[in-house]
């Protein structure tokens, strides 16, 4: 169920990679936005926006390079010794390639009790049986235990990697485009399998993906990304029905539409250009060079988020 209360929240979140002593890649550049105890709030945007980089530095794998991270109330940076342990156990993350993310040299049990051994959660016995209810919980047998990553297929795989999420009892799981790399058949049993362990578990997702059909399936609101900025946030109906951003309307209109009258009547907004080097990215409003409304306030001033409606926020000048 979803709650009033924010259990995560970035604040001027920004995320920088040296690249050398003259180039820095700005792959996250001062976002913030907040998520709701038991929501789904989906992270959309084309690759290399930022994405990824977004999710793995609100639960702690990457440091900030400004902004923060607030947690419970708590500066993530600010956190004592048992407090970022406490932290870190409840916010977890399901990584996209199935393939990379499972050491091949370790059972699937031996991967998924390594958080229940580092946190001390149980052992023994008990140890063995919470590893193979989780197995359960996922939709695979008990028998798996001691089976090696390579006997899997893709989707069992990214079912391993759940049950390794979930081992440690988080209360926040980023999905980093979990789906992305499975069949389009697997990739419903997984949104599924992640919507009933939601219900079931009390669970908050920030969910990753450039699947916009999947991201209005599983989400309650969304957030669309565009070279390391937030342009537009809001209630996940309210987006695909009324979009406000130029940029939004554009990744939109590209959804296919099954009903090929619909499909036919499309009208799809072509931009032209190239997204620009996130190393040096435009002055102003991130979009200009590819918006066909961009004016000269646009390429002088960025334009910050400002609410348009009831839980609809969008960084436009224009709109």
């Amino acid at each position: 169920m979803i709650s009033q209360d924010i259990l995560i929240e970035a604040k001027n979140l920004k995320k920088y990679f040296s690249l050398d002593k003259s180039h820095t890649l700005k792959a996250v550049d001062d976002i913030s936005l907040c998520i709701h105890t038991g929501e789904t709030l989906g992270l959309v945007g084309e690759s290399g926006c930022g994405k990824s980089t977004a999710g793995r530095t609100l639960v702690n794998l990457y440091s900030p390079t400004g902004g923060s991270v607030i947690y419970r109330g708590k500066d993530t940076a600010r956190l004592d010794k048992r407090e970022l342990r406490e932290f870190t156990r409840e916010a977890q993350m399901i990584f996209q390639d199935p393939y990379a993310s499972l050491n091949p040299r370790m059972t699937v049990g031996d991967t998924i009790s390594e958080g229940i051994d580092i946190y001390r959660l149980a052992s023994g016995k008990a140890r063995l049986q919470r590893v193979q209810e989780l197995l359960e919980m996922v939709g695979l047998r008990k028998e798996h235990t001691d089976r090696y990553p390579y006997e899997f297929s893709g989707g069992q795989r990214q079912r391993i990697g759940i049950a390794r999420a979930l081992a440690v009892n988080p209360k926040l799981i980023v999905c980093d485009e979990p789906t992305s790399a499975l069949d389009v058949s697997i990739q419903a049993q997984v949104v599924n399998l992640l919507n009933r362990l939601q219900k079931e578990l009390g669970l908050t997702y920030l969910f990753i993906s450039h699947d916009l059909n999947m991201v209005k399936y599983i989400s309650d609101r969304v957030a669309v990304m565009y070279l390391g900025v937030i342009v537009e946030i809001a209630p996940s109906e309210d987006l695909y029905s009324h979009p406000e951003h130029p940029y939004t309307k554009a990744l939109l209109s590209a959804v296919p539409v099954a009903d090929p009258r619909k499909e036919r009547q499309r009208q799809r907004i072509l931009l032209e250009g190239d997204v620009p080097s996130p190393v040096n990215p435009p002055r102003g409003c991130r979009f200009q060079d590819r918006c066909s409304f961009a004016e000269t306030r646009c390429n002088e001033e960025q334009p910050t988020l400002k609410e348009r409606g009831k839980g609809h926020w969008t960084a436009c000048h224009i709109f």
